[in-house]
């Protein structure tokens, strides 16, 4: 079996380099990208093939994942529909926004299509990626994406109507953290500890917390109120959050994250 990436950016680059690293799917990756020193990039680290043209790459894949920019779908994909209908291929998709049948309307009818999104933490084997199909689909290829995408994390099967709010939920939220995680740790630097220090601290601590939350089971809410001490520093500290609209702005941004989704 032989694995073609069309695109070698940050997300493929990942995925690539977690199919090398765990050796849980054995086969020959190839990877086309416009910008060939990506491509080489991957070639040197991983030991993938590098391809002279999207038409060669699709010519030799069994799986095609596309990996490029959504926007750049209605130029880069309908030149390959001849190549696709004759080499008919399991197609996958990472592209934000783009259904399956907007996927189907690129590529070409009655093709297997899996659509797949994964996020950021990718890059370090810890992201959690949702997937789902067309009637094209069959069980073994369910079962060769999700082999494909546990090199990069977790995965799990996902109506394609609630893409969108995953996509938020999984991909944007890494945003708001991090800009969370800045914030506390200016925090720090306030009271006298240097900023590299205090990202060290707070990284660690948001790790604990998430690891606290899905290693116990218990809800967010209840691990909250287990911190805080009757007349206590936390307590005082979530009231301020309470008070500045804290749940409230994170509200609004996957709000504002879902309707933007909606637009691509």
């Amino acid at each position: 079996m032989t694995i073609g990436f069309l695109g070698a950016g940050n997300m493929a680059s990942a995925i690539v380099r977690g199919l090398s690293e765990t050796g849980s799917v054995g086969t020959d990756i190839f990877v086309y990208d416009v910008d060939e020193s990506k491509a080489m990039a991957l070639f040197e680290d991983c030991g993938s093939w590098v391809c002279e043209s999207a038409e060669q790459l699709v010519e030799k894949a069994d799986v095609l994942v596309i990996c490029i920019k959504p926007q750049v779908f209605p130029v880069a994909l309908p030149p390959l529909r001849e190549a696709l209908a004759a080499s008919h291929p399991l197609v996958i998709s990472i592209a934000a926004g783009k259904t399956l049948t907007e996927i189907a309307s690129f590529v070409g009818g009655s093709l297997p299509i899996v659509r797949v999104m994964p996020n950021v933490a990718a890059k370090i084997g810890e992201a959690v990626t949702a997937y789902c199909g067309n009637e094209w689909v069959t069980a073994a290829d369910y079962e060769l994406v999700a082999r494909l995408f546990e090199s990069v994390g977790t995965v799990l099967p996902l109506p394609e109507a609630q893409f969108g709010i995953f996509s938020v939920l999984a991909s944007c939220s890494p945003a708001y953290t991090f800009l969370y995680m800045d914030a506390l740790s200016e925090a720090g630097v306030l009271g006298g500890i240097p900023k590299e220090t205090a990202l060290k601290i707070v990284g660690q601590a948001v790790l604990g917390a998430a690891r606290l939350m899905q290693e116990t089971g218990e809800h967010p809410r209840v691990l909250a109120d287990s911190v805080c001490s009757p007349g206590g520093t936390t307590i005082e500290g979530v009231k301020a959050l309470q008070q500045a609209g804290f749940e409230s702005a994170v509200l609004g941004a996957a709000a504002a994250s879902l309707e933007k989704d909606k637009k691509l």
